[in-house]
């Protein structure tokens, strides 16, 4: 059985996110050349660095904990894990009212969502992850091609 643990319930491949692959490695360069200058000593003496370097810290090290399934990323009231959760299905491809109306909003910011969601059901969980591993090493990320504003939707 696949590892899921970086797959959406909608259809997404979490290591595609700006804020899983991008933003951690960018604040953690910041933070390295903020280190090198000596802020981490001397910053405190500047006004609200205290809430910045916190901040910063935080993002770069928020892809550890970075996971739709747990509920630590995405919205937390996401109406989609939670029907995903109640049908008891690990992804929402599998679903057999797949796509419905959720899927289709989240797909006009997601351009790629229902030809990818076509392709894990053609090739399978497995291949499909390899896939997209592949994919995020190329330096894609959805941000790259995603439709603004998008929401997902609430319940």
């Amino acid at each position: 059985m696949a590892n899921l643990e970086q797959v959406t319930y909608c259809g997404l491949y979490c290591g595609l996110c700006a804020q899983r692959n991008r933003i951690p490695q960018r604040a953690a360069s910041l933070r390295d050349a903020l280190r090198k200058e000596g802020y981490e000593n001397w910053g405190k003496e500047l006004p609200h660095f205290v809430e910045f370097w916190s901040f910063l810290n935080n993002l770069a090290d928020s892809e550890a904990r970075c996971s739709c399934r747990s509920g630590k990323c995405g919205p937390p009231d996401c109406s989609i894990r939670k029907c995903a959760q109640k049908k008891g299905v690990d992804t929402c491809p599998s679903c057999t009212v797949y796509p419905c109306d959720k899927i289709m909003a989240v797909a006009k910011g997601y351009p790629t969502l229902l030809s990818d969601a076509q392709r894990m059901k053609e090739k399978g969980v497995d291949v499909w992850i390899k896939e997209q591993e592949t994919r995020a090493k190329t330096g894609f990320a959805y941000v790259d091609i995603r439709i603004q504003p998008y929401l997902v939707p609430q319940d």
